[in-house]
């Protein structure tokens, strides 16, 4: 696959953009995932389903600010994250570089984030992508492009991920959950949609996305009744920052 990404040439260019750091990611990983398992009630649900080689686009559903960190964590492969902009600041944003993670301007098509995605994707690795594109109700009720543009023009496989628990039904999109919370992390069974090559028409993209999301709500309806573990809703807002 990763061969295959590499010889279409209507991609945006990505040879000119220096590797992404990940190595400090894999040592945090080992500490993190035993944390992670002392502080939560973790369940993790049908993990054989996770391709272990290859280029892959994760799709989670987004319910808290728990929900990177615990998959970064606890995922079989290290994952690069898209993540908004406004956490990319100071500190936390040179570290959250130096792990691999990729910023997002969300207010405008951003170009160098695209290229960073196809660049991950090229490389054999795992993006991590949040349809929903913020924080919500975690039910997939509405899908953005992004994901069905990169699964058209590289042809990566999907998987569909499940978070139930990393939000209580009372709590906020910026807090955690307490310590001792039940947690359900549902993987689905990996897909692919079609390679579109040059021009893709807006209505095709949002075909796939439609699609795509019709996938997704499938997924974590089931994951709902297989764990008998209940979305947390919209008794709370948005993500504030959306």
């Amino acid at each position: 696959m990763t061969a295959e990404l590499t010889r279409h040439r209507d991609l945006p260019r990505t040879d000119d953009l220096p590797a992404l750091p990940y190595r400090l990611a894999l040592p945090m990983r080992t500490v993190a995932r035993p944390y992670f398992r002392l502080r939560y009630d973790l369940h993790i649900h049908h993990e054989d389903r996770f391709p272990l080689t290859g280029p892959l686009l994760m799709t989670p559903n987004h319910l808290s600010l728990l929900d990177a960190p615990l998959l970064g964590a606890m995922a079989p492969r290290m994952l690069h994250q898209l993540g908004k902009i406004e956490v990319f600041g100071g500190f936390q944003g040179v570290f959250l570089r130096r792990i691999g993670q990729i910023p997002v301007d969300r207010s405008a098509y951003d170009v160098l984030a695209v290229r960073r995605s196809i660049q991950v994707l090229r490389d054999g690795r795992v993006l991590n992508i949040y349809p929903e594109g913020t924080r919500g109700p975690g039910d997939f009720g509405r899908i953005r492009s992004g994901v069905a543009y990169l699964a058209m023009v590289t042809g990566a496989p999907i998987l569909p991920v499940a978070l139930m628990g990393t939000r209580l039904p009372d709590g906020g999109v910026e807090g955690h959950p307490p310590t001792g919370s039940r947690i359900d992390v549902v993987y689905g069974e990996a897909f692919a949609v079609e390679r579109v090559p040059f021009p893709r028409r807006h209505s095709d993209v949002q075909a796939v996305a439609d699609h795509i999301g019709d996938v997704l709500r499938a997924h974590v309806k089931a994951a709902v009744e297989e764990t008998g573990h209940p979305l947390p809703g919209w008794r709370n807002q948005r993500d504030p920052h959306d």
